[in-house]
């Protein structure tokens, strides 16, 4: 998947055009990194399109906690948007970056996330399992 067609998905996902799309792929991409071990981030940044893949960068392997009100806040805020739907907004994200990696990346990404954001990189009415 090249950059023009992750925005293209996740604008059709969260009903925007890819431009705006844009600002909300960077926003959460950024939290989701700070909410991963280093080596994860980095494994998903190489499989993503270059242009993304500097959300990802971590200086250090820290994973911070956050739990789903803070990570949502967290792309809110980075995003400069006061979208009602946020947890929408940052499925449509999260499912496009799943699709764009490997089963075993996405695999291991799950393993390091809490079950509330875990349950974002779905689409509506698939889990993730318990």
């Amino acid at each position: 998947m090249n950059y023009a067609e992750f925005l293209e998905a996740v604008g059709k996902r969260a009903g925007m055009p890819a431009a705006e799309a844009a600002k909300l792929v960077g926003a959460t991409l950024t939290t989701l990194a700070e909410g991963v071990s280093g080596a994860e981030a980095r494994d998903l940044a190489t499989q993503l399109p270059e242009e993304l893949r500097g959300y990802l960068h971590k200086e250090v392997d820290f994973a911070e906690r956050l739990d789903f009100v803070q990570f949502l806040h967290e792309v809110g805020v980075r995003a400069g948007t006061d979208d009602e739907r946020p947890a929408e907004c940052a499925r449509a994200v999260l499912t496009t970056l799943g699709e764009a990696v490997s089963a075993e990346d996405l695999e291991n990404l799950e393993s390091e996330l809490p079950k509330d954001i875990r349950q974002l990189l779905h689409p509506v009415g698939r889990s993730a399992g318990a």
